[in-house]
Formats: structure tokens, sequence, C-alpha cells
């Protein structure tokens, strides 16, 4: 059995130890930088033994200046392809598929993973988006989060050509930017956190769990904005969370607004989850603190946070008023849908970069 190694630390090796030296002899003058991000669970940090069962192993991102790329991207790629070891730490380096692995001859070009890239191609081919552009209010609505977090996470090994200080303009959202994903946020926890209540009291307990459910999610989505963490793909939503500053309070808090058996119980535990959100907004002192208890909504036999008079649409007020950036505040002002995560979880949606630019046209 082969000692597992975690993806990132594999291809650190990798780079250090066989990559650079190829570089080093056989393009000394080419400048590069070497980096592992993108897709992947090895570049979020959440990759085990099972995730080498395929496209895991020795791998590697090597970006070229656009004025190189055109003439060194075939010949590093032919270079590699005849001078890498066939095995890395015990991992094979020639990633052909499953069932052709045993009839592979040896004496064949080795099928890498080592990418030759531009940033540009790599923005461009995830979001549909020119890096000459200033990114407005729109593109980053626009832009998932999930893809957000794969660029800026990760590992950069070797940096000549400035690829950090390239993908750091997607390091985080602008402030008002921030401000209307929370308003947007508090919002959608705010038109439903009594409805969980009122499905159950009809004896409805599968409905009043489903808006259950929606309603956890959506405090584990808030839990990340005001982290300032980007949420990643759903495979690894819930293993995210955990790693929160928040986590260890709210994941058993969570657990059990999922699992209860009736909705009385559903909202208690939902309760002091909001309870503890609305405490961890106030301490960010962002906006004018609102009262983090609960309290019952108007004369029905249903619980939410907040005081009569101010509740969570005190919170709502304050972030829309703390905008300065007009465009964010026309955009708030329209409509608060929020982005696209809100929007949609559809993976073919999100994942299509060529989908962005429709999605875009909404917010202008």
């Amino acid at each position: 059995m082969v000692k597992f190694i975690p993806g990132l630390q594999l291809s650190e090796l990798f780079y250090h130890e066989v990559i650079k030296l190829i570089l080093a002899a056989d393009f000394p003058d080419v400048p590069y930088s070497a980096a592992l991000f993108g897709p992947g669970s090895e570049v979020l940090g959440f990759d085990d033994e099972m995730s080498s069962d395929h496209d895991w192993g020795p791998r590697l991102w090597l970006f070229l200046r656009e004025e190189d790329e055109e003439m060194f991207d075939v010949a590093i790629r032919e270079t590699l392809s005849h001078k890498l070891p066939r095995q890395f730490r015990g991992y094979s380096t020639d990633f052909v598929a499953p069932d052709a692995a045993n009839t592979h001859p040896q004496n064949t070009p080795i099928q890498h993973r080592v990418a030759l890239l531009t940033f540009r191609r790599v923005i461009w081919e995830g979001l549909h988006f020119n890096i000459d552009q200033a990114i407005e209010p729109a593109d980053w609505l626009s832009f998932p989060q999930h893809y957000l977090r794969e660029i800026t996470s990760g590992a950069i090994y070797y940096d000549a050509i400035g690829l950090e200080a390239a993908r750091k303009q997607f390091s985080y959202y602008p402030h008002d930017v921030w401000f209307y994903l929370l308003l947007a946020s508090w919002q959608r926890i705010g038109q439903e956190q009594h409805l969980m209540g009122r499905a159950g009291y009809v004896g409805d307990e599968l409905g009043s769990a489903i808006m259950g459910s929606r309603l956890v999610r959506e405090v584990m989505r808030l839990c990340f904005l005001l982290e300032k963490q980007y949420i990643p793909y759903p495979k690894w939503f819930g293993t995210a969370f955990s790693q929160l500053s928040c986590g260890p309070a709210l994941v058993p808090v969570l657990s059990r607004v999922q699992f209860a058996a009736t909705w009385q119980e559903r909202e208690q535990h939902l309760g002091a989850a909001l309870e503890y959100v609305v405490a961890m907004h106030n301490q960010l002192a962002i906006t004018e603190p609102v009262p983090a208890r609960q309290r019952q909504f108007h004369d029905r036999p249903f619980h939410i946070v907040g005081t009569e008079d101010v509740g969570i649409g005190g919170f709502i007020q304050a972030l829309r008023a703390g905008m300065t950036d007009e465009k964010v505040r026309r955009i708030a002002d329209d409509r608060l849908f929020g982005s696209v995560d809100h929007i949609s979880d559809n993976p073919d949606f999100l994942m299509a970069g060529k989908w962005r630019i429709k999605l875009h046209s909404l917010y202008e």
C-alpha cells in the first residue's frame, strides 16, 4: 500500500523534486509560475485516500506569460511527457484511462497532468471574464462562489510572473458587495423563519423539515459571509462549515434542527442557532446591534429572533444605509435576490461560465 500524501503536499514535492529540475535544464530562460488551484478536493485540503481513485495524483499547473505561451506550450508539454518518471512517491504520473492502464506500453510518452496555462485563460474559461476589465458589482454577484474559492485556494509553489498578484484581485468581495450579500441572506432568513412552524402547525412535519433544512443552509451561508470565506462546491459545504470559527458551536445545534422530530423542537434549535449568528453579526460592529433573543411572531404560536420594533429587518436597513457604492445601492434598491448562489444550486448552471453573461444582465 502506498502511504497517502495530501495532494497539495504531493504536488509541491513533485514540483521541487522533478518539474523544477526539468524546466531548469531544458527551459532555463522561460519565466513561469507553478501552482495548484482550481477544481479538485486536494485544492481545498479535503482529499483523502478515496480521492486518489480518479483525477488525482502528482499534478501541477504551470503558468506562462501570454507572450510565451504559443512559443513554449507544446515544447514543454512534450518534454515532460518524455522526461517525467512514471511514478512519483508511489503514485503514477501517467494519467491514462483506467481501462487502458494495463495495456498502455511502458515506452510510450507519459500522459501527464502538468497543465500549461495563462491566468487570463483560466479566468475566461471559468467565469467568462476578461481580466483586463475592472470587476463590477454585477460581475461579483454573478461569479459562483465555489469557483472563487477554487481559484483563491490551493498553493503557489513558485512565482516568477506575478501569479499571486493576479489572483489576489479575486480574494474577497468589495465592502459594499459584501454588505449586499449579507443583506440578501438576512432578508431570506427573515422571510422564512416563521414558515417552518406554520407548516408544522397544520401537521405537515415533512414540509416543516424541508423549511428547516432551507433555513439551516441559509444560516450556514450567512456564517461564511460573516467570516469572509467563499462557499465551496456542495460536496464540501458541511466540511468547510465545520472549519469556520463558528463551526464547533453551530454544527451540533444545526444538526438538531435537521433531525428534530417535531416543529416545536425544530423551532427551538433554529432559534438558538439564530441567536448565535445574530451575536456574531453584532460582534463585527458593522451595523447597529439587534437584540439576539427570540420573540413571539405577532399573536401566532411561533417564535422568531429579534424584538418587535427591530428584528432582523434592523440589520437589513442598517446594511442598506451603510452602502456607498452607487451601483450596489441601485441593485439593492431594485432587487434583493443576492448572488447567483442564492438564485440557483444547479451544478450545470453554476459550472458553465457562458451562462454568467446572461445572469449578469439581471443586475444591470
